[in-house]
C-alpha cells in the first residue's frame, strides 16, 4: 500500500532532477544575480536648477561557480555598446608592453606590466561645434572610469566622442551653446534674453553651456577653467561640481545680468574655486556613478588592467626598502617612508606661503598624515 503511494512521488522527483541537470548543462558560465546595494547614487539633472535624485542602484553579482566569481560585483550597464569603437576616433596605445620602463630598461613607474592591449579614444572636451547632436550609442572606455557617448552632428554628420552624462541614452539630442545663443532660440524668446526662460530651454542634461548661462545650484561636470580651453575638472565617473554664485546685478525690470569675470563653483573635495564665466561645463553628473563600488573578485583582473602586485616594504630586504630587513616584523623604529626615504604620510611641505593659488576661494581639507576630525569633514 505504501509502495504504491510513494511510487508517483519518486517518479516526479527523478523527473525534476533530470530537468535540473538539463538546465544546468544548458546554462552559461556564470549566472547573474541582481542585488540591491546599500548606497546612494545621483542621477543626472533633467532640468535647470533642480537637485539630483538619490536612489539605490543595483550591483550585478554572480553565482560562485568559481572562486573568482564569488566576490565579483559590477555595475549594471546593459545599455552599453557591445561592439568595437568608432575606429577613426581612436589610435593604438604606444609603449604598453614596456612595463613602466624607460629607454634604458630601468623601471621608472612601479606596479605596471601586462594587461590587455588598448586603443585610446579621442574625446572632445571643448565642444565648440554648435547645433543639435544625436547620441548614437554609449560606450565603455578602457582609458577612463566614466562612459563615453558617440555623437553625430546633424548639420554635417561628423562624429565625436564626449564624456556621457548619467542617464544619457542612445537617441538623445544634446546641444552646445559655447558660441552663443542661436538665432531661432533668441527669436522664440521675443528677442529679449530672459535668464529663467533661457535656462529652461538650454540647461538640460548633456548640454554644454558657458558658466554664465548655468543657474546657481545646478550640478555640472566636465568643468573648464579658462575661456578658450576645454574641460579640466570633474571628468571621472560619478563626479560633479555645483555652481555656488555668480557676480550678477539686478536691473529695474527684475532681470539679472552677469557683470563679473568669474563664477564660483564647489568641487566634491570641498574646494571652492573661481572659473572664467566663459568656461565650459556640461549639465548633469558624469556617468557610471557606481564605479567605485565595483569588486574585481580576483587578482587576475588586476593584471588584465596593467596593474602588477604591490609588495609591502616590511616584507622586503634591507637594501630594497627602509622598512626592510631585521628579524621578524620590524621596521627599524622609524616613521613610515617611501622606498626613497620621503615620509609616506603627507610628505614634505614644499609649498611656499607666498605661492598661493589665486583661483581657490576655500581650499580643500588636507590631512597631512593626520586623522581627519569628523567635525571638520
Amino acid at each position: 500500500m505504501l509502495r504504491s503511494q510513494f511510487r508517483p512521488l519518486a517518479a516526479g522527483v527523478s523527473a525534476f532532477c533530470q530537468s535540473s541537470l538539463r538546465l544546468a548543462a544548458l546554462r552559461g558560465y556564470a549566472t547573474q544575480v541582481r542585488s540591491n546595494h546599500d548606497s546612494d547614487a545621483s542621477t543626472a539633472l533633467s532640468g535647470a536648477g533642480s537637485q539630483a535624485d538619490y536612489e539605490p542602484v543595483k550591483m550585478r553579482t554572480y553565482k560562485p561557480r568559481t572562486p573568482g566569481l564569488r566576490h565579483l560585483k559590477r555595475p549594471i550597464n546593459d545599455h552599453l555598446w557591445k561592439g568595437r569603437p568608432y575606429l577613426p576616433l581612436t589610435f593604438p596605445k604606444k609603449g604598453h608592453g614596456k612595463g613602466g620602463r624607460n629607454n634604458q630598461g630601468v623601471i621608472t613607474v612601479r606596479h605596471r606590466g601586462g594587461g590587455h592591449k588598448r586603443r585610446i579614444r579621442t574625446v572632445d572636451f571643448e565642444r565648440w561645434a554648435p547645433g543639435p547632436h544625436l547620441v548614437e550609442r554609449i560606450e565603455y572606455d578602457p582609458g577612463r572610469s566614466a562612459h563615453i557617448a558617440l555623437l553625430t552632428r546633424k548639420a554635417n554628420g561628423k562624429k565625436t566622442y564626449i564624456v556621457a552624462a548619467e542617464g544619457m541614452r542612445a537617441g538623445d539630442v544634446v546641444h552646445s551653446y559655447r558660441q552663443g545663443i542661436p538665432k531661432d532660440l533668441l527669436d522664440s524668446m521675443g528677442g529679449v534674453i530672459d535668464p529663467g526662460v533661457l535656462a529652461s530651454k538650454t540647461a538640460w542634461r548633456g548640454n554644454c553651456l558657458p558658466m554664465h548661462m548655468i543657474p546657481v545650484g545646478t550640478n555640472i561636470f566636465n568643468v573648464g577653467s579658462q575661456a578658450k580651453g576645454g574641460a579640466v575638472f570633474c571628468r571621472s565617473a560619478g563626479t560633479y561640481a555645483t555652481v555656488i554664485s555668480k557676480e550678477e546685478e539686478t536691473r529695474e525690470d527684475g532681470s539679472k545680468v552677469v557683470t563679473g569675470r568669474f563664477v564660483v563653483v564647489r568641487l566634491q573635495s570641498g574646494e571652492i574655486r573661481r572659473v572664467s564665466k566663459d568656461a565650459c561645463a556640461t549639465i548633469g553628473v558624469a556617468s557610471n556613478v557606481m564605479h567605485h563600488y565595483r569588486q574585481l573578485g580576483k587578482a587576475g583582473r588586476k593584471r588584465w588592467l596593467n596593474i602588477r602586485p604591490t609588495v609591502r616594504g616590511l616584507a622586503m630586504n634591507a637594501f630594497e626598502h627602509p622598512h626592510g630587513g631585521g628579524r621578524g616584523k620590524s621596521k627599524g623604529n622609524r616613521i613610515p617612508t617611501s622606498p626613497w626615504g620621503t615620509p609616506s604620510k603627507g610628505g614634505f611641505k614644499t609649498r611656499r606661503k607666498s605661492n598661493i593659488n589665486k583661483w581657490v576661494v576655500t581650499p580643500r581639507v588636507r590631512n597631512m598624515g593626520k586623522r581627519r576630525d569628523k567635525k571638520t569633514a
